[in-house]
């Protein structure tokens, strides 16, 4: 029970931070859409590495998706999903944050990102040639998220939070 319920708290906590992030740290408002470019992503990609896939999964609809009710509402349905889909390439049962696989999974995510955001903007505004110009943010987005990853993986890596982290959360 205990267990659960520290999975469930840090998952919270991974939450709450996604949102501030998303929200208003880094928050540059792109195009005529109502979107904007963040770097949030990056701790869904490290909620992903360090929670078991079904708390990390949480933590990013459920911070991508406040974000989303606080600054840009229309978004908020399609981002609960596509947060959940970048989370996917990611693995948390590795002693490291930085595993072959967790450096090729935010370039598997940025893929699903755009797609995700292109699919959903052409259905909002009934256009699917429009959302071809903010594709340049969602590449930005992600390709920025991917090096602030990297870096906070590397030194997070350093510091031996993986082992920490599994030993606290019994993983």
């Amino acid at each position: 029970m205990r267990q659960n319920t520290l999975k469930i708290v840090t998952a919270g906590l991974f939450a709450a931070m996604i949102t501030i992030m998303t929200a208003y740290i880094c928050h540059i408002p792109y195009g005529a859409n109502g979107g904007y470019i963040h770097f949030g992503d990056t701790l869904i990609y490290l909620a992903a590495v360090l929670l078991p896939r079904p708390y990390a999964l949480a933590a990013a609809a459920i911070g991508g998706g406040m974000a989303d009710m606080l600054t840009a509402p229309m978004w908020a349905p399609a981002t609960i999903v596509i947060k959940m889909l970048i989370t996917l390439p990611f693995t948390s049962r590795q002693e490291k944050i930085l595993t072959v696989k967790n450096m090729a999974a935010p370039f598997i995510a940025l893929p699903i990102s755009a797609a995700g955001y292109y699919l959903a903007e052409g259905i909002l505004f009934g256009s699917f040639i429009a959302p071809m110009a903010s594709l340049a943010g969602s590449l930005i987005q992600s390709v920025g998220s991917a090096v602030f990853f990297f870096v906070l993986a590397s030194a997070l890596d350093k510091a031996h939070i993986k082992g920490k982290t599994r030993q606290i959360l019994h993983l």
